[in-house]
């Protein structure tokens, strides 16, 4: 989760992330993952900050997906959701990332530069409304449903570029080039 969550949900976009399934495949769910006690205050935490921004909601869902801590390098705890059984059965958007070199070249002939880091990039494309219990997770403290796209779900990146390059194609051609330092 990022380190500093959105007040409120994103505005409506031209661009969601959809979760399409293979037909005929069953919604996985499996149970929550076992949790040290520092884990469990963490999680109540940031389920708390994430109810109180709207970026989930309480779920009953068919899906579920565990969560999980990963330790960053300055001690604090990253909160992960499990989304593999998800991702084995989700459509494959085989949308094209953008080339950093290719990036490059576009803007070889610019003067200035200027970077944007948009804080939290993910959090700030909704989820395609029906595909909500999708990103249900599942926690000792309940199951929960996420509005916003998450790092982590097959696809992202590839919506994340698409909400990218409509946003460049307002732009002047080879004066913008949208990049992410995210690895799917």
């Amino acid at each position: 989760m990022p380190d500093e969550l959105p007040r409120k949900l994103p505005p409506k976009r031209a661009v969601d992330h959809e979760i399409e399934l293979v037909p005929g495949t069953k919604p996985p769910a499996r149970a929550p993952y076992r949790m040290s006690q520092p884990e469990l205050v963490e999680l109540r935490k940031q389920l708390k900050e994430m109810l109180e921004s709207g970026i989930i909601k309480p779920a009953k869902s068919l899906y579920g997906a565990p969560v999980l801590f990963q330790k960053k390098a300055d001690g604090s705890l990253r909160m992960c959701c499990d989304y593999r059984a998800l991702n084995k059965i989700t459509v494959k958007n085989k949308y094209p990332i953008p080339l950093v070199a290719d990036c490059f070249d576009r803007l070889s002939r610019a003067k200035y530069f200027t970077k944007i880091d948009l804080r939290s990039g993910y959090w700030q494309v909704r989820i395609k409304e029906g595909d909500e219990a999708k990103t249900t997770v599942v926690t000792r403290y309940g199951a929960f449903e996420f509005l916003v796209m998450l790092f982590g779900l097959t696809n992202a990146p590839a919506t994340f570029s698409t909400m990218m390059n409509q946003w460049n194609l307002g732009r002047a051609r080879g004066t913008s080039a949208a990049g992410s330092d995210e690895t799917p």
